[in-house]
């Protein structure tokens, strides 16, 4: 047994022998060198520096320097600690020697034959990295974190290429396809980027939809290459659930020698922005000449020639190249991967007829199946000049036929109409859909105004009717994604989210004293308050102008069956499972969550969690069970977006939401 007292240099000397067959490290440290000014005055001439320092191959203090706690608090400290993939024990003991104060400190590297078993060790290592990886990860991606980048990689000194990548037009799809949709392309993008770096580069969540690539130790031409097969494979994936959906990065690169890391983050993040502004490219720092020039050719219009002789495909090259980006396919089945990876970019295709694997016919019956015909016109290109032929490429939607042998400027000519020609169409729809969302934000207007009377005269907040509204968009794109059961489209689910207002529309017909009491209402009384299911449905019924519409017949739905259940045990009909409208059930959900986690007259608000538990153990009837399982999963979603504050908040980010 050592014994710690004040001693002698000597007898401290002696000791540190003894426990030099313990420890690995034994060392003595003096009390004023371990001071800040003392240690501050070693290190600003790295003369003498402290072996505490030293040893851990470090120019500053630790953060949680056990030794300088044992001197200030005169008693024996522990840690863990680590060097490279090194796990030592670390002990500090304060004691005076020759009346000085001294602290000893004592590291013991830990492996398998430290501890009592094999077994033991790799529990400990696993819970400690279990838990540095938890506290640098990303949650949601599993790429490191803002706070990883700070505190592990900030002050590297190494050389390597550096890239900032951004996602073209996040917000757009986060707003259209909802959040969990915006979730699964954030992830889908880092797992392909994972696929194709080293287990030594570095990939942060710098921002939202932004990511910070370090690769150490690269070649700037291999570092380019990189980068674009990156942005290239980007491309060319689909997100589960979004075939259609086309992702593109752009992404800015430069190499870090020297200096500070920041700075080189700033120059690739400059250079993102100038991708940015054509999307969908690299940009690098040392081939920004290249660039430049390739981002001009991407302004031009591109043209996909699919015909399994090069000879024609190099005379449409030469007639059209000038003007256009020309991709090329050898037969149908590679039309149809560039027609996968490239969709609407394309502003054209020149289809022969005749051609190995897939011929033309069976191309445009693809771009039938999978609606691409809409969007991308289709000129064929053939010898085959018969009516059969000529006829059954129009069935099957091409916009034109030409007959070879080419005329170079019928060719030209014809594309050039075409391409204007979908080009004012494309416009067109933009136009009616630019009108089509104001007349349906006046239609929003007219029902918020509306809903906001029935909230008044019920003595509630206005943030109800808002909240239902956010709640019942949540709820349905979660269960559009998890099941196939119900397939309302994105208009629909618009639809019932906005007649969602009119859930409580009856209540306009009821006493006020019944709909304002603080106290439990009586049985008559409650059979009163049920009709305002029927009081709205009828109201509603009445506008007979308007029997025929969607938005009318969710908005029935939702005002008499809001109050149904899914056991049978809702009112006002009884009305069981499937039997109750699926636009009811979840405006049903919907409002009972944020009733119970509001303030009534009759009582206080319960807090998320209450809420969540009383809805799960059918505290307020029985909802269907996959409904109650989209809520789970989209709660934390729900909490942080029904925590905006004030009616005109609301509006604004529902007006967002919507645009």
């Amino acid at each position: 047994m050592i014994e710690w007292k004040q001693m002698t240099m000597q007898e401290a000397e002696n000791k540190m022998e003894v426990l030099r067959e313990i420890f690995d490290v034994v060392r003595l440290l003096k009390g004023s060198d371990l001071q800040a000014a003392g240690m501050e005055s070693k290190l600003a001439g790295r003369e003498n520096l402290c072996q505490c320092y030293a040893f851990w191959n470090k120019d500053k203090r630790c953060e949680n320097c056990i030794s300088l706690k044992a001197l200030e608090e005169k008693k024996q400290t522990s840690k863990i600690e680590f060097l490279d993939s090194d796990m030592y024990q670390v002990f500090a003991r304060y004691l005076e020697i020759d009346s000085e104060p001294y602290v000893m400190e004592m590291l013991k590297k830990l492996d398998e034959n430290t501890l009592t078993d094999e077994k033991g060790y790799e529990k400990l290592t696993e819970k400690l990295t279990v838990y540095s990886e938890k506290l640098y990860r990303d949650v949601l991606t599993g790429a490191y974190n803002r706070r990883y980048f700070e505190e592990k990689v900030k002050n590297m000194s190494l050389n390597a290429g550096v890239a900032v990548i951004d996602l073209d037009d996040f917000k757009l799809f986060n707003d259209t396809y909802g959040h969990d949709g915006g979730d699964l392309v954030l992830t889908t993008v880092v797992n392909v980027i994972r696929h194709y770096i080293r287990r030594t580069d570095i990939l942060v969540r710098y921002g939202g939809d932004e990511f910070l690539l370090i690769l150490p130790g690269i070649e700037k031409e291999v570092f380019s290459q990189k980068l674009r097969m990156i942005q290239e494979k980007i491309h060319a994936t689909h997100i589960p659930g979004f075939n259609r959906l086309k992702l593109s990065v752009s992404i800015g690169g430069a190499m870090f020698t020297h200096g500070r890391l920041e700075e080189a983050i700033t120059k690739a993040d400059r250079l993102m922005y100038m991708a940015k502004g054509h999307k969908n490219i690299v940009v690098t720092r040392w081939e920004q000449k290249q660039n430049t020039d390739k981002m001009e050719k991407r302004n031009l219009p591109q043209l996909l020639v699919v015909d399994d002789s090069e000879m024609n495909r190099e005379i449409l090259k030469e007639i059209l190249g000038k003007e256009y980006r020309i991709l090329e396919a050898c037969d149908g089945e590679e039309a149809l991967k560039i027609l996968e990876q490239y969709g609407p970019e394309i502003s054209l295709v020149l289809l022969d007829i005749i051609m190995p694997k897939m011929d033309g016919f069976e191309v445009l019956a693809y771009m039938n199946r999978d609606k691409w015909i809409e969007d991308i016109p289709v000129i064929m290109i053939s010898s085959e000049g018969s009516e059969s032929y000529i006829r059954r490429a129009y069935e099957l939607g091409a916009s034109d036929y030409i007959s070879r042998p080419f005329d170079a400027k019928v060719v030209y000519q014809r594309v050039i109409n075409m391409i204007k020609l979908y080009a004012k169409q494309r416009r067109l729809i933009h136009l009616v859909t630019d009108q089509i969302y104001e007349k349906e934000k006046n239609n929003r207007m007219m029902t918020g105004i509306l809903s906001q009377i029935v909230e008044f005269r019920n003595g509630e907040s206005g943030l109800h009717v808002l909240h239902i509204n956010i709640l019942t968009q949540l709820l349905l794109e979660k269960l559009m994604r998890k099941s196939e059961n119900y397939d309302l489209s994105w208009s629909q689910q618009h639809m019932i989210a906005t007649a969602s207002a009119l859930h409580d529309i009856g209540k306009i017909g009821i006493d006020e004293k019944i709909l304002n009491k603080p106290g439990k209402l009586t049985k008559e009384e409650f059979e009163a308050m049920k009709q305002h299911t029927i009081i709205g449905a009828r109201m509603l019924d009445s506008l007979e102008m308007y029997h025929d519409e969607e938005m009318m017949k969710y908005a029935y739905e939702i005002c008499r069956w809001h109050h149904e259940r899914y056991d049978g045990k809702g009112y006002p009909d009884g009305l069981k499972g499937e039997e109750i409208p699926i636009s009811a059930q979840v405006v049903s959900l919907a409002d009972v969550y944020d009733a119970l986690v509001s303030d009534r007259v009759y009582k206080k608000a319960y807090s998320h969690e209450k809420a969540m538990e009383m809805i799960l153990n059918g505290e307020c009837g029985m909802f269907n069970p996959l409904l109650l399982e989209c809520l789970v999963e989209i709660q934390d979603k729900v909490r942080k977006e029904l925590g905006i504050k004030g009616v005109n908040e609301c509006l604004e980010y529902l007006e967002e939401r919507n645009r």
